[in-house]
């Protein structure tokens, strides 16, 4: 009779255990598990699985029919073309605003970025490529502002996202432009501002508008979409080194 009970206990908490899925931008995969640690503390049974790539790589998938239950895109082009083709059952919001940071591992002199960017010691940049991810878009308009993209566009090496673009810096690159809420992980907030890195000036770029949509709606879907929205997943974000002001 014990095992029985038991079995039933067991079967009743797997049948009440729910997961959803959320394809999420490379930028926020910094962020995302602090997310998903404040929202289990509420939410125990549900799971969290997380799906990270190029919001353009990510917004394929779900045309293609991709069972994800929310996408947090990088910029909002991407969330309103899947709501234009009625891929979503929300309209896009803006969950964040994003900024680009220009990272080296080894410490440089930033006080002229642009007159370091086209020195000799910096033989190649590595950058996001701006048709899949909208950082790398943001970083060529902000190069292209500052007039100095003709000059340096050889040195370029681009990565598929900005977490990719990230991987080349750390392995490879002399330097790079990258997703500022990345100098807050764990992994890399050693690095120090002004030696290490430094972010680009805000006026060179379009504010990188990072928005969400739901694609399928349940109780738990919809608890994690407003639990981002919410005065805990802005204060996460904004520990991360987005910007709030929506």
């Amino acid at each position: 009779m014990t095992r029985i009970i038991f079995l039933i206990f067991l079967l009743t908490s797997f049948l009440s255990a729910k997961s959803i899925t959320i394809a999420v931008a490379a930028n926020v995969s910094y962020a995302i598990e602090s997310l998903k640690k404040e929202f289990m503390s509420t939410f125990p049974k549900t799971e969290v699985r997380v799906v990270i790539g190029s919001s353009g790589k990510l917004t394929a998938q779900i045309k293609h029919g991709a069972e994800y239950d929310i996408f947090m895109s990088a910029d909002m082009s991407y969330p309103n073309s899947l709501f234009k083709d009625k891929k979503t059952i929300s309209k896009p919001v803006v969950y964040a605003k994003g900024s680009l940071a220009i990272l080296s591992l080894k410490k440089r002199n930033f006080t002229n970025v642009l007159e370091l960017l086209q020195s000799r010691g910096i033989k190649n940049i590595a950058v996001a490529n701006p048709k899949t991810a909208p950082y790398g878009k943001a970083t060529n308009e902000a190069l292209t502002n500052a007039k100095v993209y003709e000059k340096i566009s050889k040195k370029f090496v681009y990565g598929e996202s900005i977490g990719q673009t990230l991987s080349y810096v750390i392995s490879a690159a002399d330097i790079g432009f990258v997703a500022l809420s990345s100098l807050y992980s764990e992994k890399l907030n050693y690095l120090v501002e002004g030696e290490n890195w430094v972010g680009v000036d805000k006026s060179l770029y379009t504010p990188i508008e990072q928005g969400m949509v739901m694609l399928r709606e349940d109780e738990e879907v919809k608890a994690f979409y407003e639990f981002v929205l919410s005065e805990r997943g802005r204060e996460i974000f904004k520990s991360f080194g987005y910007v709030l002001d929506l």
